[in-house]
């Protein structure tokens, strides 16, 4: 509908053009004393020429080569027949409009032959035609550049619109997955150690004054380190100034993670191949730290008191390994729908490493692998 709408504007914009230099050429005739038949054709053919020009939308090179045929018979073509000139070389290809072009100078030479322009040599008449349907040709060519170039610069403007759209969708899908994945990460672990002390106070009511008074003690710490936590994990994905309240867990905090859970009845064997923990990289061993602080919490949910092996080896320039595994517990499942391995799956890719879990012949084994730099 808005091309339709152009075209029609343009068509009647050309139109009351043609009518003006037709008007115009027709008083210079009248004028220079041009009288009888010879005036009234000037009229006649040059108001047909004027009504071939809304058809240089429809039927373009017919309608020009009328244009350039009357140009031949009466000066007052000449305006229309310019117009057609420029459409052509707007609408078609250069070959076509050099031909209606070169029909104009034809035409225009044979009627400067019988009605030659007075006080005006004919060589300068045929220069001046031959200079004129140039410029004719070359100003619509370079006015159909300019609106291709413009339609074009539109078109990509759209599409980097759109392309920015998709990229804002994208990391705003991608920073909710690192929110939730950091969330789970850092609130799975103690959320699961609370449940374990609430569950013994809640089955174990008889339990002595001391012990009670030493779960409520473990509780109020580590809702305090979960509330920690979550402040610099929020403090992170803010990418503020603020440094977070201590240091952020890396490999060497496994015994404290150990302790916590042999502490609610989870008995851990860890077998330590690694030189020394410290040296791993902060990435790498934060990624770690994650894959252990998962093993460890999906193992208290859904396999309560069983044994967890703790395997770690590597070195650097190769590759730091991790296996967890534990017996499958026949009991129900703990809660939870999985979510945490696939967002730590996520984390490792993410890394550069790869990790795998399954579970066969009734124990859980979960195996990472992190790049270790040299």
């Amino acid at each position: 509908m808005y091309g339709e709408l152009l075209c029609e504007r343009g068509r009647t914009v050309l139109t009351v053009a043609a009518a003006i230099g037709f008007a115009a050429t027709a008083a210079g005739e009248a004028l220079s004393g041009v009288r009888g038949a010879l005036l009234v054709a000037d009229l006649v053919l040059g108001a047909l020429g004027c009504a071939l020009v809304p058809l240089l939308f429809r039927r373009p090179v017919p309608a020009a080569v009328a244009q350039m045929v009357l140009t031949a018979l009466v000066p007052t073509a000449t305006p229309p027949a310019s117009i057609g000139v420029v459409q052509i070389a707007r609408r078609g290809p250069l070959a076509v409009a050099v031909g209606v072009a070169t029909a104009g100078v034809a035409g225009h030479l044979v009627r400067g032959l019988w009605r030659p322009t007075p006080g005006l040599p004919y060589q300068w008449w045929v220069v001046l035609v031959v200079l004129g349907h140039a410029a004719l040709v070359g100003g619509g060519a370079l006015a159909e550049a300019r609106r291709q170039l413009i339609l074009s610069l539109t078109e990509r403007a759209r599409r980097a619109e759109a392309e920015q759209g998709r990229r804002i969708a994208e990391a705003r899908a991608a920073e909710r997955t690192r929110i939730a994945r950091e969330m789970h990460d850092v609130l799975a672990h103690r959320l699961s150690l609370l449940a374990t002390y609430a569950g013994a106070l809640e089955y174990r009511p008889d339990s002595s004054p001391d012990r009670i008074a030493q779960a409520a003690g473990v509780i109020r710490a580590t809702v305090h380190q979960a509330l920690n936590e979550l402040r610099d994990v929020i403090a992170l994905l803010r990418d503020t100034d603020e440094d977070p309240e201590g240091p952020l867990p890396t490999l060497s905090g496994l015994s404290d993670l150990v302790e916590e859970s042999r502490a609610v009845g989870t008995p851990v064997e860890v077998r330590d191949g690694l030189a020394d923990p410290a040296a791993v990289p902060g990435a790498t061993g934060r990624t770690a730290y994650r894959v252990l602080q998962e093993a460890l919490t999906n193992a208290r949910k859904h396999a309560p008191g069983s044994p967890v092996r703790i395997d770690l080896r590597g070195a650097p320039g190769e590759r730091l390994r991790i296996v967890v595994s534990n017996p499958v517990s026949g009991g129900a499942p703990g809660p939870g729908g999985g979510t945490g391995l696939v967002g730590l799956t996520e984390r490792v890719r993410l890394a550069g490493g790869r990790l795998d879990h399954q579970a066969a012949a009734g124990e859980f084994r979960l195996a990472a692998e992190l790049p270790w730099p040299a």
